[in-house]
């Protein structure tokens, strides 16, 4: 985690497994756990200063994705924290906002899931799709679009190149975590 800054907000201080990668120059704020095996690319932002973020085991949120979390208000009154499981993908670039990712969802390059959303287990919201609030993705299909619509149910290839992905994420993260080790981290920003 050298080159990472963890920043406590409130008295919350983010709490990363010693068996996660944080890449340099990731950012994680205030009430962030991240659970064991899972991995926060290079340059992503964790906000959990009004809510909490949570995420479990063997995810991954890739490079220059942006997670934050809602405010408690009238209406939500506990606001909307974000809450990702185990075996994640989220691609580069995503955002994701207040909602809910199940086990083994997968968040495409470029997407938005916004407040009070869920992504169900084995279901995929394409590159560049926007998920607009309240919406959920059932298991075993594929949303995109702006807004995102239903465009077709997974085949059970598309759900096997899902868990490949996991996989793929969590020897990479290992392997950045053994050159960061023998070059040396970065400094700090």
């Amino acid at each position: 985690m050298d080159g990472a800054t963890l920043l406590s907000f409130d008295g919350k201080a983010p709490l990363v497994d010693p068996a996660a990668f944080v890449a340099p120059g990731a950012r994680l704020i205030g009430d962030v756990a991240v659970g064991p095996g899972s991995s926060i690319w290079y340059n992503c932002v964790l906000r959990g200063d009004v809510n909490r973020i949570r995420i479990g085991a063997r995810s991954n949120v890739q490079d220059g994705s942006v997670i934050h979390v809602e405010s408690p208000h009238p209406g939500a009154e506990a606001g909307h924290a974000t809450i990702i499981g185990d075996e994640v993908l989220i691609g580069h670039l995503a955002m994701i906002h207040g909602c809910r990712l199940h086990d083994r969802a997968f968040v495409g390059l470029g997407a938005i899931v916004m407040n009070d959303c869920e992504i169900e287990g084995d279901a995929m919201l394409a590159a560049g799709a926007m998920l607009t609030s309240g919406r959920r993705v059932p298991s075993g299909q594929l949303w995109a679009g702006r807004p995102a619509k239903y465009v077709r149910d997974l085949t059970l290839a598309d759900i096997e190149s899902m868990r490949a992905g996991v996989a793929h994420y969590a020897e990479l993260a290992e392997r950045h975590v053994a050159a960061l080790n023998r070059r040396g981290a970065p400094s700090a920003d």
